[in-house]
């Protein structure tokens, strides 16, 4: 599945089944709810904290899509194209760190 292809398939599951859009704020705190559901559970499975009973059913990758569903109704409502905009930000990241990543003696 292409990008554009996600966005126009959450922009139909919205016209179906979510009669519309929730207002850009909503979707900015629930898009903030989601991250910090992955966050709980990476912090709980590959970081220092013990895992609770009721994490144990949740999913890593289920909780990634939610974030990119919301991501995506964002991007929907305000008229972005995830495509070109992931195309310059890759763009605009290689000219600004062609050499930082590679020169850094941290990461050796």
């Amino acid at each position: 599945m292409q990008i554009k292809d996600a966005q126009e398939i959450v922009d139909q599951w919205i016209k179906e089944h979510g009669v519309r859009y929730f207002n850009e704020l909503t979707n900015l705190a629930m898009l903030t709810e989601e991250v910090g559901e992955v966050a709980r559970i990476i912090a709980r499975r590959y970081g220092e904290q013990s895992q609770k009973q009721s994490d144990k059913g949740k999913e890593l990758g289920d909780e990634l899509a939610d974030v990119l569903f919301v991501l995506i109704c964002l991007a929907n409502q305000t008229g972005i194209d995830l495509t070109e905009a992931l195309k310059n930000n890759l763009e605009k990241k290689t000219v600004r760190d062609s050499r930082r990543h590679i020169d850094n003696s941290k990461l050796k």
